[in-house]
């Protein structure tokens, strides 16, 4: 029998309650049986102080998974490693890489900081170059194969502040869960492209339906274009919950809504999921 999950979301952009801390990053805490597992942990230290009026246990932690190397989703690793002293971390290879952002007003580090480098060497560091069950039914995805001709990191990212060498962000890995319920994906900003992760862990997993989808989706600079292709493989999966955050942009976020309008859900800070 497969184990029940319950997806609490400790840091997004946004928050329906007034007692939440928010700030642009991402994080979730996943319970998974008797597992727990930090997904992310956003920009800064906030991660703290909303798992304490959540009343999570970031203590209790089995495992912490990093989407990728940006500053909004590693940003609180630090901290967050002196409280949860067995967890484990699973990260790409290149996830402490330098990196920077083009922007129309200049250039900016958007890479891991300093401390969040240090701090994630004081630790048992698995390496997730590759697809890994970390627990039985529980998946680290790896890099993921850029196969779509519409879909790109969603932004000017560089490994060099003059902005010549171009940061393809290879160590953008999702997660993906077998549960009851069917195969959940949960996203940290997928700059390789979410329908590239979907493809990638459909055909690992030998099924064409997926049932959950949530977390960023990097749309926050996508033409319509390419959100409407989005939209239309994203239906190919008979999806059953979506829940768009993070990165995925106010315009996409309402294509979605409206086209998925049964299947749309509120996942901000401090909400929660059980399946």
């Amino acid at each position: 029998m497969k184990s029940k999950i319950r997806i609490v979301t400790l840091v997004e952009n946004s928050t329906l309650r007034s007692d939440i801390l928010v700030e642009h990053g991402l994080s979730l805490w996943i319970e998974y049986g008797d597992k727990r597992i930090i997904f992310d942990t956003g920009q800064s230290n906030i991660i703290l102080e909303n798992a304490k009026t959540l009343g999570i246990d970031l203590s209790c932690a089995d495992a912490i998974v990093l989407s990728h190397g940006h500053y909004d989703h590693c940003g609180g690793l630090a901290a967050v490693l002196e409280v949860a002293c067995k967890a484990k971390i699973y990260a790409h290879p290149d996830v402490s890489l330098t990196r920077f952002s083009k922007k129309s007003f200049g250039t900016r580090y958007v890479g891991m900081s300093d401390e969040a480098k240090s701090s994630i060497h004081t630790r048992d560091v698995i390496w997730t170059r590759d697809p890994l069950e970390i627990f039985k039914g529980f998946w680290v995805t790896g890099s993921i194969s850029r196969k779509n001709n519409f879909e790109d990191t969603g932004g000017n990212f560089f490994v060099d502040k003059q902005s010549k060498i171009k940061d393809e962000i290879s160590d953008d890995q999702a997660i993906f869960i077998e549960s009851r319920s069917g195969i959940v994906v949960l996203l940290g900003c997928a700059h390789s492209g979410v329908v590239n992760i979907l493809q990638q862990i459909s055909a690992m997993v030998g099924r064409k339906k997926i049932h959950t989808v949530i977390g960023g989706m990097h749309l926050v600079n996508a033409d319509m274009d390419r959100i409407e292709r989005t939209i239309l493989n994203l239906k190919k999966y008979d999806l059953k919950m979506i829940a768009p955050l993070h990165c995925t942009g106010n315009g996409a976020v309402e294509k979605i809504k409206t086209v998925f309008s049964q299947q749309y859900a509120n996942c901000s800070t401090g909400s929660v999921v059980e399946l």
